[in-house]
């Protein structure tokens, strides 16, 4: 990794510039990695936050560290990038996915032994995931611009111009936007965004439970929301709970005992008795997907690009095929001698992700909606679809497939 310059001055020009160095834009960074060595190509990366030094103290697992559901098919392409074996070591398999209905008989499980794999997916602290990536990154013929926020970014003739906060400047034909989408930079290029508020809210916290999980993860629908369980190292398991937007306040105000028996009068008995909960957390949830995904010298990935419902656990899956699917077309696009941040090699990126992403929104917002109704025939309706679901096995396999992100 290379050091960071120091001072302002003249601009430096680079080939690629990554503004974001979270887990989508560091595994932006590895992904590119025999791009670099292949092409000689020069890769910035602009990071707000300040990363661990390598003297910080060895990894030390906490209760309250969030956490991220993988696929099976990302923990594939963590392998193709060479860290899942680093990755694994902090993972949680997901062995059984349990989708029920509070109220309801039906329900469907999801079986790792059925599509003969080890696990349908993993529950991975996000903390341990940059390290992963960042060491890895290390390694890597980079250079970084961190701590530093971008000030402006500005379209120019062959690229984009960005100008850092402390007046350093860099310049490059392709700007790849992975900033999770609060930093502002879309709305100054003037890309706009649909938003859809599910007018929800969604916990999340740890939660101790009295017996082993098993890898069970659960998926729930309530009156209130769809609940998750995920499992977690232990005798733990990360909740997400959603709610009516307003309702969480109460929920975050409540004593550590009256959270747990609201929690467990919602979820029932399935996962066992609740026995502990740690620092709890709570966010807005809105389906958002930017309008213009790609420009002449620019891709807007990860949550910058889309934001979806967790309901089905998919949006970090989503973003590395979109990692994936760029780096695809820029190799096609650099073999086809087309120049970086050329739009055909983007339009092409652009085709790739258009029906992945519709698909993965459509399966999470349709699951939201159709939980959300409480028509009596609806109701019933459901009920029977999870009970038939469940006896019907191609199916359920598919579902499973779907879930494991290895069919789109």
């Amino acid at each position: 990794m290379s050091a960071t310059p120091d001072a302002a001055g003249d601009t430096q020009d680079v080939d690629i510039i990554i503004i974001g160095g979270g887990l989508v834009g560091a595994s932006l960074g590895c992904a590119l990695a025999p791009l670099i060595a292949r092409f000689g190509w020069r890769v910035a990366i602009i990071e707000a936050a300040a990363l661990p030094s390598a003297e910080s103290p060895r990894w030390q697992p906490s209760f309250d560290a969030r956490a991220s559901a993988i696929a099976e098919g990302t923990a594939q392409r963590f392998d193709q990038l060479g860290i899942w074996s680093a990755m694994a070591q902090e993972a949680t398999p997901i062995r059984t996915i349990h989708i029920s209905e509070r109220g309801r008989l039906g329900a469907t499980r999801l079986r790792a032994e059925e599509l003969n794999v080890a696990a349908l997916g993993y529950v991975i602290p996000n903390a341990w995931m940059g390290q992963v990536l960042h060491r890895h990154l290390a390694t890597l013929p980079l250079t970084w611009f961190c701590p530093a926020r971008v000030a402006s970014l500005t379209p120019q003739a062959k690229g984009h111009l960005v100008r850092l906060e402390d007046g350093r400047t860099l310049r490059a034909p392709l700007t790849l936007l992975a900033d999770g989408g609060r930093s502002g930079l879309k709305e100054q290029l003037g890309i706009s965004s649909r938003r859809a508020s599910y007018q929800q809210s969604a916990v999340i916290a740890h939660v101790g439970v009295h017996a082993p999980h098993h890898g069970i993860a659960y998926e729930r629908f309530t009156r209130e929301g769809p609940m998750a369980l995920l499992p977690l190292p232990g005798q733990a398991m990360e909740l997400i709970w959603t709610h009516p937007s307003g309702d969480e306040a109460a929920r975050l105000a409540l004593s550590d005992r009256e959270f747990l028996d609201q929690l467990q009068r919602a979820f029932g008995d399935r996962a066992g008795r609740f026995t502990k909960v740690g620092q709890r957390f709570a966010y807005p949830l809105s389906l958002v997907t930017a309008e213009e995904p790609v420009r002449p010298g620019l891709a807007v990935l990860g949550n910058a690009a889309h934001a979806l419902h967790p309901v089905a656990g998919q949006g970090f899956n989503l973003a590395l095929r979109g990692v994936m699917d760029l780096v695809a077309a820029l190799e096609a696009g650099q073999e086809a001698s087309r120049p970086l941040g050329d739009i055909a090699t983007l339009t092409d990126f652009e085709r790739r992700r258009a029906q992945d992403r519709a698909n993965v929104i459509r399966f999470s917002d349709s699951l939201v909606r159709l939980f959300g109704l409480s028509w009596p025939l609806v109701d019933h309706a459901r009920a029977a679809g999870l009970i038939g679901l469940n006896l019907v096995g191609p199916l359920r396999r598919s579902l499973a497939r779907r879930a494991m992100g290895i069919e789109r």
